[in-house]
């Protein structure tokens, strides 16, 4: 790892330090975002930004950055680090109060912001010919999926529950549906139509997933959002994980029973061809 940044400076990393009073350290109370750059071009840079504003405005962090200040940070953070693919980590926390106290009404403090890129890999060849195994786990996270908080102890032990039991991931379910996966989207197929769950405070509205959507309604490929039980789950012909580093995922076993015949099926395949190549012309230069 090259440069990151902390609170308007670029340095190298093991210079990078945060008060132990910060409030991101004390009570996780603070938000993130995870953006792909793919040939040096940040990926979806307005959508991801977005989000992180609605993140920020859901807990009342004031944004500390511009969307123009953003990109010219995280731009210049991408050139620091030379990979050709990268993926940018970026965290912003209430900031540093004196006395821990659980409240933040008072005197407004000043976020922290820091930014790190990482290379990326591209995904293993073998998961998007073969597909992973996934396990279906009950959703015990907070009522407010939908802000994407640094608080992700329930999310880390739901896949460390999942690698555990010889899978790649695990599918939330309340209340009897399919809500996503611990740390990805979710979809399925059933009798050629491609369905996710619709966005709400349960879930995480996620990049990758809507710009699945997205090409799906460009390409004209039948889709629809609906709720997702968990027989519906079950007897799904094809089930697909989503995220911005994993991108696009095949599920081929659920629970130790196949789902369909075992194999990537035939739309995963085709959204998977769609999906490569937007991410060839975000390279190009041709997309964002």
């Amino acid at each position: 790892m090259g440069q990151v940044y902390l609170n308007g400076e670029f340095m190298p990393l093991e210079q990078a330090c945060v008060p132990v009073m910060d409030r991101g350290f004390l009570f996780g109370d603070g938000v993130y975002e995870v953006i792909p750059a793919y040939g040096g071009r940040l990926f979806r840079l307005p959508h991801h930004l977005h989000r992180l504003h609605n993140s920020l405005t859901a807990v009342r962090i004031p944004n500390p950055l511009t969307e123009t200040e953003w990109r010219e940070v995280l731009t210049q953070l991408v050139r620091w680090n030379k990979s050709e693919d990268q993926s940018v980590y970026l965290q912003v926390t209430r900031g540093v109060q004196q006395k821990r106290d659980h409240a933040f009404s008072g005197q407004p403090l000043k976020p922290t912001v820091f930014a790190m890129s990482n290379p990326l890999q591209a995904p293993a060849t073998v998961p998007l010919t073969t597909g992973i195994k996934a396990v279906s786990l009950d959703d015990v996270r907070w009522q407010h999926c939908n802000i994407k908080a640094i608080t992700l102890l329930p999310n880390v032990l739901s896949r460390q529950e999942a690698i555990d039991k010889g899978a790649a991931e695990a599918i939330l379910i309340r209340n009897g549906y399919a809500i996503e996966g611990a740390a990805s989207n979710l979809f399925i197929v059933r009798q050629g139509m491609i369905i996710t769950p619709p966005n709400s405070h349960l879930l995480l509205p996620g990049i990758t997933r809507d710009l699945l959507v997205e090409l799906a309604a460009t390409h004209a490929r039948p889709y629809r959002t609906a709720d997702i039980t968990l027989e519906e789950l079950r007897q799904a012909d094809e089930i697909w994980l989503t995220s911005s580093t994993r991108e696009l995922l095949p599920v081929v076993e659920l629970d130790g029973k196949p789902v369909g015949n075992g194999q990537p099926g035939p739309i995963y395949r085709d959204m998977h061809r769609l999906y490569r190549d937007y991410k060839d012309r975000v390279r190009a230069g041709e997309a964002d």
